[in-house]
């Protein structure tokens, strides 16, 4: 029997940097961004296109959305359904800055390679 209080999945994050980041959010932002994990947690990371966006090479991000904003967390897999946000920030222009991205895959590629 599957119970509704069991989460699924787990979320770690890289470094506590990354998570006093996400908590410096406008309050808005981080209401949509706890809602969201609070989805993964339940029912995985594949969730809407709007919420979770897989980036290729194992790279997937999390799309928050508010009046304040956008802020996107990047995040990768670990055995055992768990997660982990490498890296967080929140959008200046439409297009995601390739130095957000590069700190992104250098912590995913930590990760997979110790």
């Amino acid at each position: 029997m599957v119970t509704f209080d069991q989460k699924n999945w787990q979320i770690f994050y890289f470094n506590e940097t990354v998570q006093k980041d996400i908590e410096k959010w406008p309050s808005n932002l981080l209401a949509k961004y706890i809602k969201i994990t609070a989805l993964i947690e339940d029912f995985g990371p594949h969730l809407d296109a709007h919420l979770t966006k897989p980036l290729g090479g194992g790279l997937f991000e999390i799309r928050v959305k508010a009046k304040e904003g956008i802020g996107r967390a990047f995040f990768c897999y670990q055995t055992g359904s768990k997660i982990v946000i490498l890296h967080a920030f929140i959008k200046k222009t439409q297009k995601t800055s390739q130095r957000e991205l590069k700190l992104a895959l250098k912590r995913l590629k930590e990760i997979k390679h110790g």
